[in-house]
């Protein structure tokens, strides 16, 4: 584990500044913020070579942890926050089996260790907020048992801004700790809780990151999927059946490819129902067909790949052209698939999505409000085929309000949303009006 848990390059350029700088510890004394005993323990480590800073906390690593801690409890000087974070990081580097002298300063004091850290990971300077994320992961990371709460929780909401920063080393530091916290169930429960931090890895992938920080953030999704909760509602909530399966498709690292594929095996085995639709209509099984067909250093990965195809194939025999046209409406997200533009389908189709009160007719026009223009677009495109072959077509788009917003989308910004849009509309005004 140590600090290598989470590494970045950032934090060790400028933990290297750090060591060398000095900080006024006499100054903390004279002003009462030190007492002697403390200011000659730090003095002893202070700017020293790592040989005698080892060898110290070999024979006094537990006096050194409190007092690291308590001094970052009480100093709040950005400068004398960077040097203390650097030292406990230094301590734990290479060396797991110092982390419980840091765990067990909470019999001396309960706000240790965690509270030091949570307040200066509220601090605007970039380093100390990323340096404290880094080892609250190692030290939460080792917890034999539950995380608590209020340990917890305020760490994840920092995750969740740092995840969806602009910065770089933000979202790389927070990825890195989200795939070790992942690890543990009650954490994958708590991310759950807080939207945001899942928002933040979809909109790195939809970036097209590197294949490492592919990897990583579509691991913490691997992770994710393990509970029957999340499996059932992630690709409702964030569209991450499409988005993987286009990564997928670009992927040129096999461990990506292998931890998609992982993903996808979760997600069939917890919650069929809610994911098979959507891989159907992202065209995954072609895909696991032609992925069989390779050849993978990794055994497991064909596995997986076998099973996710298999499962798709047993789903996909059982359903008839129309299961498919509502497990695509059910998605939320559709697609130019052929059956959208064939008349022999809409003829002997479309009134059946009058049955039970209209139901996929609703949630056909539901998508008339999504911002996808590929969506908007056979969305728009379907209400006119409805129209064109439905008897009472024509009265019941205009009963549930989807002529108004047909006429809307005449003028949307995207050229094929405009051009169906104005097909439908001519169908909703020509077609012959029956009330029957």
């Amino acid at each position: 584990m140590s600090a290598s848990l989470v590494s970045n390059a950032y934090l060790d350029e400028h933990s290297a500044k750090i060591r060398s700088k000095p900080v006024p510890w006499e100054g903390y004394q004279r002003a009462g913020l030190v007492t002697s005993e403390e200011l000659s323990l730090i003095k002893k480590v202070d700017r020293q070579p790592r040989a005698k800073t080892e060898s110290i906390l070999i024979s006094d690593g537990q006096t050194y942890a409190l007092l690291y801690l308590r001094l970052l409890k009480k100093l709040q000087r950005v400068d004398t926050m960077q040097c203390l974070l650097v030292l406990i990081a230094d301590a734990l580097l290479d060396h797991d089996e110092r982390i419980p002298l840091f765990t067990r300063t909470a019999q001396s004091d309960p706000d240790l260790p965690y509270a030091p850290f949570l307040r200066t990971m509220e601090t605007q300077d970039e380093f100390v907020q990323l340096k404290s994320a880094q080892i609250l992961t190692i030290l939460l990371s080792a917890e034999s048992t539950p995380l608590q709460h209020q340990h917890l929780q305020p760490f994840l909401r920092v995750l969740a801004a740092l995840v969806q920063s602009t910065s770089a080393n933000k979202r790389d530091v927070a990825v890195q700790c989200l795939e070790a916290l992942l690890a543990r169930p009650e954490c994958r429960k708590a991310v759950w809780a807080i939207p945001g931090i899942i928002a933040g890895l979809v909109e790195i992938l939809r970036h097209k990151p590197g294949p490492q920080m592919c990897y990583q953030v579509i691991f913490c999704l691997w992770l994710l999927s393990f509970e029957q909760d999340i499996a059932e509602q992630i690709n409702k909530r964030f569209e991450i059946v499409p988005l993987l399966t286009s990564v997928a498709h670009e992927a040129a690292k096999e461990k990506v490819t292998r931890v998609i594929i992982a993903t996808f095996r979760n997600l069939v085995t917890k919650a069929p129902s809610a994911n098979l639709p959507a891989m159907l209509v992202s065209e995954l099984l072609p895909f696991t067909k032609n992925l069989a067909a390779g050849k993978w250093s990794d055994e497991d990965i064909l596995e997986d790949i076998q099973f996710v195809r298999d499962e798709l194939e047993t789903n996909f025999a059982s359903l008839t052209t129309y299961d498919v046209y509502t497990s695509e409406l059910a998605t939320g997200r559709l697609a130019w698939t052929p059956v959208h533009e064939s008349e022999e389908f809409w003829r002997e189709n479309a009134h059946k999505l009058n049955e039970r009160d209209y139901a996929q007719m609703k949630a056909l026009i539901q998508l008339l409000d999504r911002d996808d223009p590929v969506t908007l677009a056979v969305a728009v495109h379907d209400v006119g085929q409805y129209v064109k072959h439905c008897e009472r077509g024509k009265k019941i788009v205009t009963d549930l309000g989807a002529k108004a917003r047909a006429m809307e989308l005449m003028t949307h910004s995207d050229p094929d949303v405009r051009y169906h849009a104005l097909l439908a509309v001519q169908q909703l005004v020509s077609h012959p009006w029956t009330t029957a």
